[in-house]
């Protein structure tokens, strides 16, 4: 790639971001929620497999962003929930954990 090409690739990852940034911090929310009602008790299957999809668009978007620690995190979550996190009781302050690194992270970008 040719230097003069640089500012302008970083310029337009920068006005993706900008149009994608609503969507990935509602993507972060709805990991932050069911690991809200994991621990609370109430998850749900259908809340499941909302974090299971949010984790995973995450894991690629963030990926395409440069930003390789979201998507280990992301994809961390997306395993956990694949599984049955309600029987693991680690799981709840885990997926907690990831959701506030991902919070930040993203945060971070802006």
């Amino acid at each position: 790639m040719e230097p003069t090409q640089q500012p302008f690739i970083a310029e337009a990852l920068d006005r993706l971001w900008a149009q994608f940034l609503p969507q990935m911090e509602e993507r972060v929310a709805t990991l932050e929620a069911a690991s809200a009602a994991l621990a609370a008790g109430t998850f749900a299957m259908s809340q499941r497999e909302h974090a299971n999809s949010a984790a995973h668009k995450l894991a690629g978007v963030l990926g395409t962003f440069g930003l390789t620690k979201g998507t280990v995190l992301a994809r961390e979550a997306e395993i956990i929930y694949s599984g049955e996190p309600d029987t693991d009781p680690d799981a709840a302050a885990r997926l907690a954990e990831i959701a506030a690194q991902l919070r930040v992270i993203v945060e971070s970008r802006k």
